[in-house]
């Protein structure tokens, strides 16, 4: 019997509907699974899954890109392992409304789990030489483009190995992709009944494949994109550059017109419009370009055939498509699977909503002591104007919402108290906010005032005496406040040492410009015994920060600190300093710091540290 926990639901979705709205649902206890294990077996489950919803139905499943051929027999690709299932479709009776946590999810006890351990089945070195192989075959004018990918491939753990526990955990890392990667297309399905190779399917896709009510028939392929920045202006040129890149808006206009020939096999006559070209969409980790195609279908038009005619999406595969198939198969190590396949929702009545799984982790979850493991795709489209150090920072960018879910952590605030009083708090609060606000933790009036409320508890349970808070607040906004007895500092400034290598980049790695508990980019710059503190740089050879707090510099009698764009926390301190005008800011390099006539550690704890470089 699968060990699993019943009261979970068996399938999630949080599809954007028709009208722009959320439609958030929760299954539970499939009436029917329908699983193909070869691809000629998909157009039929496809339509009997169609039928199930016309009757009044809600089927949740997915396709793998390898069913293609079931669905046209001249697309070429690479054979699923044995056993391992080509569609898989679940039927229920009805759906309930899911809340989420910005709705007010208890704050019960959850699970802890890790996933990540990623490795690629590319490396560098075969990239380029892919990319300048695709680049070959454009211009002896095989293909106009070939979109590109490897298969990342992780591990997942839980505290508890238990099934009940490992099915929560996976709910649980299925809510952080959601919130890593907000406002797609999310789509939770745990086939481990139904499968011969168990698993499940978690799916934040920003990408639309199709949606369908039987007569309007709309595709939103996503082609083109730009990493996003912690910088507002280097932010909005970003997707000002994507909005006007020539190389972007052709290899976006390459697939528009695919779309349209292939919409155009199953549309009326005439009919195929493009109602929007080179939209810029903001996601969290990067900027996406997208464009709109729609059509009405011919009467008696089954949704197998709306398959044949679409599938794969051709924003996955390259153009033509048949033909960057052949490459794509020639080309990768191995099957692509869910991934740039097709998953989602058909609701009572018949209308079906389909994401392209760009943004989609597959579980195989074997019986234990086995691990679970992952897959992940990602990739890029590659045309003649391509880099292979272009695509490379491209599909960087693209992981960013894995390493964002790699684990729960939580907000972390580390604030002053004395005497009963809390320093600075409201600045605190501020600060909370827009970390919740960028990582998408619940906040609102409520969260605000029970964190407010922690505080407030724990200052009045130490009236005296000068102590550490810790606010810490997770991502269902349930608040814990933690207080510790702070040493009297000893006298003199205390050593610290400049670090030997430069931190990660800022804009690479989000938990450096916000306090939380994942602070794995400052665990190799941990100071010597005897030591304080290191005093970190970037690639640049700028300063950025303490591992512990901000840093501020004598020059010529003024005190400098570094500004945010090079690269560190904004600490409320330093924004307090700053507003006093006690500090201003200045790019501060390694090569300032001997000829300082002062540098200090500043954080809202400790306040002002005078500090030295030990010898």
């Amino acid at each position: 019997m699968l060990d699993v926990d019943p009261t979970l639901p068996t399938a999630l979705i949080d599809f954007p509907d028709h009208a722009g709205a959320r439609r958030r649902l929760a299954f539970h206890q499939p009436r029917q699974w329908l699983v193909a294990h070869d691809p000629s077996q998909v157009p039929a489950l496809l339509d009997a899954a169609h039928q199930a919803a016309r009757g009044g139905d809600w089927c949740v499943g997915w396709v793998a890109y390898e069913a293609a051929p079931g669905l046209d027999a001249h697309l070429p690709v690479k054979a699923l392992p044995p056993d391992t299932p080509y569609a898989v479709w679940a039927v229920f009776d009805q759906a309930q409304a899911q809340a989420w946590p910005e709705d007010g999810t208890p704050c019960t006890a959850t699970p802890g789990w890790q996933a990540g351990a990623w490795q690629s089945s590319l490396d560098d070195a075969r990239l380029h030489q892919q990319v300048e192989q695709i680049r070959e075959l454009i211009r002896d004018g095989e293909v106009y483009q070939i979109n590109l990918t490897a298969t990342l491939k992780g591990t997942f753990e839980a505290d508890a190995a238990d099934g009940p526990h490992l099915t929560q955990a996976l709910h649980s890392y299925f809510r952080a992709l959601q919130r890593s990667q907000p406002q797609g297309y999310g789509l939770m399905l745990d086939n481990r009944a139904a499968a011969r190779q168990p698993g499940a399917v978690l799916s934040v896709s920003p990408e639309l494949f199709f949606d369908w009510d039987g007569e309007q028939l709309m595709a939103r392929p996503m082609k083109g994109t730009a990493p996003r920045s912690a910088d507002p202006a280097q932010d909005a040129q970003g997707a000002e550059h994507l909005r006007t890149s020539p190389k972007e808006r052709a290899e976006n206009l390459m697939i528009v017109d695919l779309l349209r020939n292939d919409l155009s096999r199953v549309a009326q006559v005439g009919s195929v419009a493009v109602p929007t070209l080179f939209d810029v969409q903001a996601l969290p980790t990067v900027w996406q370009m997208t464009s709109t195609v729609t059509a009405r279908t011919r009467p008696g038009v089954h949704l197998s055939e709306v398959f044949a005619a679409l599938f794969p999406c051709g924003s996955v595969t390259g153009a033509p498509k048949r033909q960057a198939m052949h490459h794509i198969a020639r080309m990768e190590t191995g099957p692509r699977g869910v991934y740039c396949g097709a998953s989602g929702v058909m609701a009572p009545g018949g209308r079906v909503t389909l994401n392209v799984p760009i943004r989609t982790v597959a579980v195989h979850t074997p019986p234990p002591p086995a691990p679970w493991t992952l897959r992940c795709g990602i990739g890029s489209g590659i045309t003649l104007d391509a880099t292979p150090e272009g695509e490379a920072l491209e599909w960087q960018a693209k992981q960013a919402f894995l390493r964002r879910a790699d684990r729960p952590f939580q907000l972390l605030e580390s604030l002053r108290l004395q005497d009963g009083a809390v320093a600075r708090i409201e600045a605190h609060l501020a600060r909370l906010a827009r970390s919740a606000q960028h990582f998408g933790f619940a906040w609102n009036d409520r969260i605000e005032a029970a964190c407010l409320q922690a505080l407030q508890t724990i200052a009045q349970a130490h009236p005296t005496g000068v102590f550490k808070l810790r606010l810490l607040l997770d991502a269902r906004g349930c608040p814990l406040a933690e207080a510790s007895p702070l040493p009297s500092p000893p006298d003199g400034p205390r050593p610290v040492v400049l670090a030997t290598t430069a931190l990660p980049r800022a804009d690479r790695d989000e938990f450096i410009r916000h306090k939380t508990t994942q602070r794995q980019a400052y665990a190799p710059f941990a100071p010597p015994a005897g030591v304080f503190d290191t005093l970190l740089h970037n690639e640049c050879g700028e300063l950025t920060e303490f591992t512990i707090g901000n840093v501020a510099l004598k020059l010529d009698g003024q005190w400098f600190t570094p500004p945010l764009h090079c690269g560190l926390l904004p600490g409320v301190m330093r924004e307090s300093l700053l507003a006093e005008g006690r500090l201003r800011e200045r790019v501060l390099l390694v090569g300032d710091v001997p000829r300082a006539e002062g540098l200090a550690l500043l954080n809202s704890v400790r306040g002002w540290v005078d500090v030295v470089l030990a010898a």
